[in-house]
């Protein structure tokens, strides 16, 4: 769907046509989902905090006004639902390995050292990417909750560095600083498994 046809659902919405909320719903349902599921440790915590995330944007909906794309500010709600959940419980925001291993849009997408050895793969190569994707999860692990969340907006979700600074609330100049950061602490944990040269980037 392009973004004016999200506009019109939100209008029908506004008008209060609930079944336009749903297909909303429908359509982000499992963006955000995977959202959630790179911040929260929890699993079972991920679908009652989507829940959450559709009701307050229902009852949002009201005062939206289309200055940003929908989804931006869906993206929003769900962060900030998911901070207080975990803010709540008490509990440290984390990145899950299938996360930082799968970037697709498919929900059933594996990530790539779970599925069978591809042309030009060895056993070896495969526990390469392997200690890679186990290197990448650690170093996210380690990050601030800032850096974590602007790594995975941009890197995982793809955002526009706009988009990240709408959903995190905070100039665009401090979202490249903090994906620089984050870039730079994955980065140094690679070099050592990658033999890579200072300065060289994951």
């Amino acid at each position: 769907m392009a973004p004016d046809v999200d506009a019109a659902l939100v209008e029908r919405v506004q008008r209060g046509d609930q079944r336009a909320f749903e297909m909303l719903v429908v359509k982000y349902q499992r963006r955000i989902e995977r959202l959630i599921g790179r911040m929260v440790r929890d699993v079972d915590l991920v679908e009652d905090i989507a829940q959450e995330t559709f009701i307050r944007a229902y009852r949002a909906l009201p005062s939206f006004r289309g200055e940003s794309a929908f989804y931006t500010w869906l993206y929003r709600i769900a962060v900030n639902t998911a901070k207080k959940a975990m803010i709540g419980l008490q509990r440290d925001p984390v990145m899950t390995e299938s996360a930082v291993a799968s970037r697709g849009d498919d929900e059933d997408e594996a990530p790539r050292v779970e599925n069978e050895l591809s042309d030009g793969e060895t056993p070896e190569s495969l526990l390469a990417s392997r200690q890679v994707a186990e290197t990448v999860h650690a170093a996210m692990a380690e990050l601030s909750d800032e850096l974590r969340q602007a790594i995975t907006l941009r890197e995982i979700e793809g955002l526009s560095y706009d988009e990240i600074a709408e959903i995190m609330n905070c100039p665009i100049g401090t979202v490249r600083s903090r994906i620089f950061r984050a870039r730079e602490a994955i980065a140094a944990r690679l070099r050592p498994l990658l033999d890579t040269r200072d300065g060289a980037r994951w």
